[in-house]
């Protein structure tokens, strides 16, 4: 994923479309003890906005739960916030959207990395995904 380049051989399906990155917010926030706690929806922003200067061409959601709710998308960022589980939403992304194209989701959730990775998604951790 670093150099933002869609493998898929022309002509196939998957040629000409970005691949999907789907960040997992509290898992990636959480993996940092910066005190994040304090202002999960602050901490949620900052997420965001360091994702916009993420290698592309690429669709980045974050997806966002609980007291980070209602956190705007920025271009380049586009910001779901799950109603209930974030997981669950992370799932639901990678299976509308995901679907003929590169799909990357960042997580270190070892139950979230097995449930994408059935569904053809590729995992990556968070401190190998921020250290672009």
């Amino acid at each position: 994923m670093t150099d933002g380049k869609s493998t898929a051989a022309p002509g196939s399906p998957q040629a000409g479309r970005v691949p999907l990155v789907v960040v997992d917010g509290a898992n990636v926030v959480g993996s940092v003890p910066d005190g994040w706690w304090r202002d999960r929806r602050g901490a949620a922003e900052r997420l965001r906005d360091r994702l916009v200067g993420y290698p592309g061409p690429a669709e980045v959601v974050l997806v966002v739960e609980g007291a980070a709710r209602g956190v705007a998308s920025v271009p380049g960022v586009r910001v779901e916030s799950a109603p209930g589980s974030g997981d669950d939403l992370v799932v639901r992304l990678v299976r509308a959207e995901g679907g003929g194209r590169r799909c990357l989701v960042v997580t270190a959730d070892r139950e979230l990395r097995a449930r994408v990775a059935a569904l053809g998604a590729e995992t990556i951790g968070p401190r190998e995904a921020m250290s672009f």
